[in-house]
């Protein structure tokens, strides 16, 4: 098995394309629309047919919700890996990216935490090399 796609709740999807595309650096993988609905999903330029994240939009009660109370308890949506958090805390501040947390020590690894203006609280992490 393998995960391919993972989602996120986003409340503007043209406002999520902006932001994981022109701020994190990730590419548009998919991104098509029937009446109201909106297919749209981004990928690391890393991995470019590695694991797709869809930003869904939250116009689901539940899915409100639950995108606000993880904004609320301060927790994660989703969390990128990165082996420079430092360097790409400095990038990301540099094109307009808010950080919540800057990177900041942890039990085996170095964490930074920002808003990604959807909704949501993105974590990067570093991992500590043994």
């Amino acid at each position: 098995m393998k995960i391919k796609l993972t989602s996120v709740y986003v409340d503007d999807q043209a406002k999520a394309l902006h932001f994981y595309t022109e701020v994190l650096g990730f590419t548009k993988r998919s991104d098509f629309s029937n009446g109201p609905y909106r297919w749209l999903t981004v990928a690391s330029p890393e991995e470019p047919e590695g694991t797709e994240l869809q930003l869904a939009l939250n116009n689901n009660p539940a899915a409100k919700a639950y995108q606000q109370a993880l904004f609320q308890q301060n927790q994660p949506a989703a969390m990128f890996f990165t082996d420079d958090v430092k360097g790409d805390y400095e990038r990301i501040k540099s094109c307009g990216g808010e950080f919540t947390m800057p990177p900041t020590d942890v039990t085996a690894s170095k964490i930074a935490m920002l808003n990604d203006t959807c909704g949501n609280l993105i974590q990067l992490t570093q991992l500590a090399r043994w």
